[in-house]
């Protein structure tokens, strides 16, 4: 089974903003998709029913994330249509309101750095990513949002996705 790179973007721009030391990492929401909500975190598949990858989940181990620990997100998908190399991700991260960045990434690229078992194209089809961060202790206890907008090469709608982390819920 070859996982999507939509899908790889969304759990490593998630664990890139949870394992970022300097907190500098990686969206858009219609609101009328369901919400998958944890204690201290949740996602949304913010994309159109037109999006050539549905998420069906994204999940944590340990949930919830813990500073200092070994964190592995899990994410499924669907890819509606073959995935070529050229697609990107547009990534947000905010704390509370704040930005901290704003980036574009190429998700072949980022794949091959990663030295992801995943290459282009992908096949259409079920997919699933497993990607395993070591989480800093020096997280700050603060609500962080990363919003994720990838796009094929000919700019059609790949996926969206809205995933908020809360660390001020929990104490270390």
């Amino acid at each position: 089974m070859r996982p999507t790179f939509a899908l790889l973007a969304v759990a490593a721009s998630f664990s890139s903003v949870l394992a970022a030391p300097s907190w500098n990492s990686w969206g858009l929401s219609n609101g009328d998709t369901p919400v998958k909500t944890m204690n201290s975190w949740s996602w949304e598949d913010c994309g159109l029913p037109t999006d050539i990858v549905e998420i069906q989940s994204i999940s944590l181990s340990p949930d919830p994330p813990e500073p200092g620990q070994t964190l592995t997100i899990t994410a499924i998908g669907t890819a509606k249509e073959i995935i070529e190399d050229g697609a990107y991700a547009d990534v947000t991260v905010k704390l509370g309101l704040v930005k901290l960045l704003s980036k574009r990434f190429d998700i072949c690229e980022e794949a091959e750095k990663a030295n992801a078992e995943i290459q282009c194209p992908v096949e259409q089809g079920y997919h699933k990513v497993v990607q395993t961060v070591e989480l800093p202790k020096e997280i700050p206890r603060a609500k962080f949002q990363v919003d994720v907008l990838a796009y094929s090469v000919d700019d059609e709608d790949l996926l969206c996705a809205k995933i908020k982390v809360d660390f001020m819920k929990r104490p270390f």
